[in-house]
């Protein structure tokens, strides 16, 4: 299974090798879409021989020799809780996006299919990687193939969208990686034998904790990187563009596969490595990821071009996503890593239908709809499902993450005040606003524009696209737990590890150096105690 996991994670680049000798554009699209199916079901084994009852400990393991003398830096990949439904989630859409492009790219097809493929290879490489170092090259490897698909596929705006989508990641990596640095010498001459260390597994657990000081140095600098990549407010501007002006494809990998890359950084690095700074930072990241879902949310309501609405509508969603990571308990972190998986989903799906419609109007403002249900009832009706997993209906994916989010969220002992729980389900209603509306405007009413009498109704493959999608979107809504069982081990240990680990940091520190929030930590480790015993005792 190990060979399996990196064959999987590798197989995208073959593609690329294969089309320095494939010239026809057919023979590139099909070599693509062969390419990316066979690796979506090469994934399928590691997901059903998961164990499921030792999330905790990451699985496949494969672990080369360090790659300096001296250093413990090496090719350290494996799946555990946390990364296995991500994973999947980027090996399910590497066909999606290959069969969406099919007939909108005309030009430069190698170098189109190229840029997927090394995507996909990037994206699956974060979510394996178990050393930061390894983390780190495919994190920014990332950068380079969506760089290029926004500044040679994309829309009028290209270049200002590319430049500061690129400007904007590059400078939270530079800062990111100048803390991985000093993280790595810092936890190597905590091992005693090495001079620098990124194994994840050293670092994450009891042996190794920075202090206080180097902590809050070290978060702001990993949480930076990431929270751009979320993207946070106020670090958010560069998505409007960058999904507006990007082709489907890569609107739909942004929104489903890219966009997590940071999220699930905050879990991987900043929640267990961090932990007296996550949680002095929670209710700093609290207020931010409220006023994202708000702000999001209102911006998306005034849009006139829907893919911008759809834009505005992730940076509401994914401040939900931090809200739960940052309410430090289960049942929030549980919701905030399911709701990855749902935003992936049913935001995936809204930019797929919104590029449908393109290509058949080669417009997106709302203004020029209306009556497009008479026309293109399958196309309604998969939109309609789309939209209502995106505002959280019950029976649907998206409310089964925002409900245990808001649970979690009003329980949580950092944040210790229920008003962020309170406002953050604001961000549901509006939600249910802006998309509803945006609904009724294009496909209801009078045809008024004579352009919508000529559509057509989507065809065999734009509905194999969205299928797969809406089954994934009912069955989570409907049975959640074949889902959040493979990650509930691994959230209850390592929130109980880094809780342990920050009151070991307290002890160590002389009390009159301590800050006031420590307190938190202390009731927080009481409140679980307590917590505990009850459960015993039933």
């Amino acid at each position: 299974m190990e060979l399996l996991l990196n064959i999987t994670i590798y197989l995208p680049l073959l593609g690329v090798v294969a089309f320095l000798f494939i010239k026809k554009d057919e023979a590139v699209k099909w070599t693509s879409l062969i390419i990316t199916t066979a690796t979506f079901f090469l994934s399928l084994p590691l997901l059903f021989n998961f164990d499921v009852a030792n999330s905790a400990v990451p699985q496949y393991l494969t672990e080369g020799t360090p790659i300096f003398a001296g250093m413990d830096i090496k090719y350290l990949v494996g799946l555990d809780g946390l990364s296995l439904l991500l994973f999947m989630l980027t090996t399910l859409f590497g066909p999606i996006v290959i069969l969406a492009s099919w007939s909108s790219i005309k030009k430069s097809l190698i170098g189109y299919y190229s840029m997927l493929l090394i995507l996909q290879t990037a994206s699956l490489g974060v979510f394996a990687s178990l050393d930061l170092v390894v983390f780190y090259v495919f994190f920014e490897l990332s950068l380079i193939p969506m760089y290029f698909l926004i500044g040679i596929w994309g829309g009028r705006d290209k270049i200002k969208a590319t430049i500061k989508f690129f400007i904007y990641t590059l400078v939270g990596s530079l800062i990111m990686l100048v803390a991985l640095i000093y993280l790595g010498y810092n936890a190597g001459a905590a091992t005693g034998i090495y001079e620098f260390s990124s194994d994840w597994r050293f670092i994450s657990g009891a042996e190794y904790t920075p202090g206080l000081v180097e902590q809050t140095w070290m978060f702001l600098a990993f949480a930076l990187a990431f929270c751009i990549k979320v993207p946070l407010f106020p670090f958010h501007t560069w998505l409007p563009w960058a999904h507006t002006e990007a082709p489907t494809a890569g609107s739909v990998v942004l929104a489903a596969i890219m966009l997590k890359l940071g999220t699930y950084g905050l879990v991987r690095v900043c929640l267990p490595v961090f932990p007296n700074a996550f949680m002095e930072f929670a209710p700093l990241m609290a207020v931010l990821a409220v006023i994202g879902i708000i702000y999001g949310a209102l911006v998306a309501m005034v849009q006139k071009d829907v893919k911008k609405l759809v834009a505005y509508s992730s940076v509401s969603h994914l401040g939900f996503v931090v809200l739960g990571i940052f309410a430090f308990n289960t049942i929030a972190v549980q919701g905030a890593i399911i709701q990855m998986i749902n935003h992936g989903l049913s935001t995936g799906a809204l930019f797929l239908v919104v590029g449908m419609i393109y290509d058949r109007r080669h417009t997106r403002m709302i203004s020029d709809f209306g009556g497009v249900a008479k026309k293109m009832p399958v196309y309604a009706t998969m939109f309609m499902i789309a939209t209502l997993a995106s505002i959280g209906l019950p029976g649907l994916n998206g409310f089964v993450g925002e409900f245990l989010i808001l649970n979690g969220t009003f329980m949580s002992v950092l944040y210790d005040n229920k008003v962020y729980a309170i406002l953050g389900a604001t961000g549901v209603i509006l939600a249910a606003v802006y998309m509803l509306w945006m609904y009724q405007r294009v496909f209801f009413g009078p045809i008024t524009n004579k352009e919508n009498e000529k559509l057509i109704d989507l065809n065999a493959r734009e509905i194999g696209l969205l299928v797969p999608l809406v089954i994934f979107m009912v069955w989570i809504g409907i049975r959640p737990v074949d889902f959040t069982q493979f990650s509930e081990e691994w959230v209850d240990t390592f929130i109980t590890q880094s809780e342990e680990k920050s009151i070991t940091v307290l002890q160590n520190t002389n009390a009159d150096e301590l800050p006031d929030w420590t307190a938190k930590i202390y009731n927080l480790h009481e409140h679980q105690s307590e917590q505990n015993l009850m459960v015993q005792k039933d």
